[in-house]
């Protein structure tokens, strides 16, 4: 009986090599801080403390050392960089936070000065003493130090195994998929009433988008979002386009407000950023030998993300001026309009990409690797622009907001009922000529649309301030792993069972009650997707320092190096392996 449903790769081969290793240094440390007050200190084992012994980052980093962090990332991340190209770039989170209060323009930020290499003078001398060096070769120091790191870049490989032992092994039965619109609506309404009941919150005041608010938006849309895949909802196809189209404009709109308010762009921050959307689904497309395109959504946020940055990083002295603010906002309409709507310019620029954006569905093969980027970017290439628009308007309209909260009372509720009349006027024409047209018509005018719906949402959902205040929690919970619940869907939720396979089929753990096990499959679902929500955090903090670029291309230049020797020893070993098989 054969249980994996796909051949092994040498991407695959190098992960478990890496993942092993991790393994025993976890165990070897736990060993050691269990013995450590049994074992008398050595001579000289406090001697050397400096800032580099043992670290990936600077003392001033967020979390625990990072050697064992990369130990994991660096021979993984470069394994796939060599064997899946496709795989190898660089989620908002797409991390859309909202602005808190209003936004005045803001003088560019300096950025932290650097404190390069620390005691070390050059970056060969800072990588043979750092953490990650000291890790592999398994030194007592180092793999006590960074025994909590180590912890947790085991826990991320073994749910990285679970990954892939429920969706590329016969260990687990297929479901096929069934919809019933009670059944959909019935489950969206007990979550929302269980969530109105049970984590109803206020927020300390009544601003315009503050992020509760907007974690919340985030959140029930990603149920409906993934209720959709499950149950295979097609008549809610256009629902669904908006719902992404909203996370789109989080991008835009939280990052503009961040750069905009604080000025910082310094490659740290970004280099953060990038690891947040990236980092998870990278490990996913080695450890299933899947294209990144699959996940069509990091990619997606990724772009939307550096162009936003791009935008505000270049000439950042005008982004105080509101004319030249304006003028960068028409600027990226033009760009977009040129690269995007212009089909050959396009593909002219993405063509040399196509190795890492190409997709082509085993099930449904094309010759052209670059349409299902082309076909999602392109539905949502504007949107983000208007999120900025909005991010910039927001301190005038939460100003325009407060006047109307402090009218008299009979003016106070004339003035709000009639921009709800208009919003309803706007609402029903908009559903009538635009929502309710067929799949392919309603594409066609998406891009240009999607824009009316989630405007009428923002002023709907802010019109008071009670409804400002409060939000509800259990969606805000949900909304910060939405990146996580995304990627998951796929692989312990739903099954590809083949590389680059669409969720066709769901998971089945207990096989003839579809309810108890949607029930279980879901539990174990969200707990596993919050939980990598977290290792990525933790292990971003103790591998990508925010303010010192010497240490951020050290990172780099290690992770890189080693990891590429690690594949390249791996492959070799694997390929004279089946040649003689």
């Amino acid at each position: 009986m054969t249980i994996l449903t796909s051949p092994i790769t040498s991407g695959q081969a190098t992960f478990l090599v890496a993942f092993v290793w991790s393994l025993l240094a976890w165990i070897a440390s736990e060993v050691l801080n269990w013995l450590q007050s049994f074992i008398p200190t050595k001579p000289g084992d406090e001697e050397r403390d400096d800032s580099e012994t043992g670290k990936l980052l600077p003392t001033t980093a967020a979390v625990g050392g990072g050697g064992a962090a990369a130990a994991v990332t660096a021979t993984v991340s470069t394994t796939a960089a060599a064997h899946h190209g496709a795989n190898g770039a660089a989620p908002a989170d797409a991390n859309a936070a909202a602005a808190e209060k209003p936004l005045p323009p803001a003088v560019p930020a300096k950025p932290a000065a650097s404190v390069g290499f620390g005691v070390h003078g050059n970056m060969l001398t800072s990588i043979a003493h750092s953490g990650f060096v000291d890790c592999l070769l398994m030194k007592r120091k180092a793999l006590l130090k960074h025994r909590l790191t180590l912890r947790t870049t085991v826990e991320f490989g073994a749910l990285m195994c679970w990954y892939f032992l429920c969706d590329r092994t016969t260990v687990f039965g297929e479901g096929e998929k069934s919809y019933s619109r009670d059944l959909f609506v019935f489950l969206f309404v007990i979550l929302t009433s269980v969530a109105v009941g049970s984590s109803l919150q206020a927020f300390k005041m009544p601003l315009l988008l503050n992020r509760p608010q907007t974690e919340e938006w985030k959140g029930w849309m990603q149920v409906l979002f993934l209720l959709y895949h499950y149950f295979e909802a097609r008549e809610a196809y256009n629902a669904i386009r908006i719902f992404i189209a909203g996370y789109v404009w989080m991008t835009g709109f939280g990052n503009f407000s961040y750069y905009y308010k604080t000025g910082d762009f310094c490659i740290g921050r970004f280099a953060q950023m990038m690891w947040r959307l990236n980092f998870m689904v990278f490990f996913t497309c080695v450890v299933l030998n899947n294209s990144y395109m699959l996940y069509y959504i990091c990619p997606m946020h990724t772009i939307f993300t550096v162009f936003v940055y791009a935008a505000l990083a270049i000439a950042p002295q005008y982004n105080q001026n509101n004319f030249w603010c304006l003028m960068k906002i028409a600027a990226c309409f033009l760009f977009i309009f040129v690269t995007w709507d212009l089909k050959t310019v396009f593909y002219a620029i993405w063509t040399p990409f196509t190795f890492l954006m190409g997709y082509n569905d085993p099930r449904k093969p094309t010759n052209d690797a670059l349409h299902e980027w082309y076909f999602r970017s392109s539905l949502d290439r504007y949107i983000w622009i208007y999120g900025m628009l909005c991010a910039f308007m927001h301190p005038p309209v939460a100003a325009l907001l407060k006047y109307i909260d402090e009218m008299p009372i009979v003016r106070r509720v004339t003035v709000r009922s009639f921009i709800i009349s208009l919003c309803g006027v706007a609402g029903y024409f908009y559903y009538v000529h635009i929502y309710c047209l067929p799949k392919l018509e309603y594409n066609q005018v998406h891009p240009y649309t999607s824009w009316i719906p989630i405007t009428l949402w923002i002023i709907l959902r802010n019109m008071t301030p009670w409804l400002r205040i409060h939000h509800l929690r259990l969606y805000g919970w949900l909304g910060c792993v939405t990146l996580e619940t995304y990627i998951s869907q796929f692989h312990i939720w739903m099954k590809t069972v083949i590389p680059d396979g669409q969720p066709k089929s769901l998971l089945v753990f207990i096989p003839g009650y579809p309810l108890l096990n949607f029930a279980l499959v879901s539990a174990l679902y969200i707990l596993i997707s919050h939980r990598l929500f977290e290792l990525t955090n933790t292990l971003k903090n103790a591998v990508v320092p925010h303010s010192n670029d010497s240490l951020l291309a050290r990172n780099c230049v290690m992770m890189a190096v080693i990891g590429l020797a690690l594949w390249a020893v791996v492959a070799l070993i694997y390929n004279l392996v089946v040649i003689v098989e």
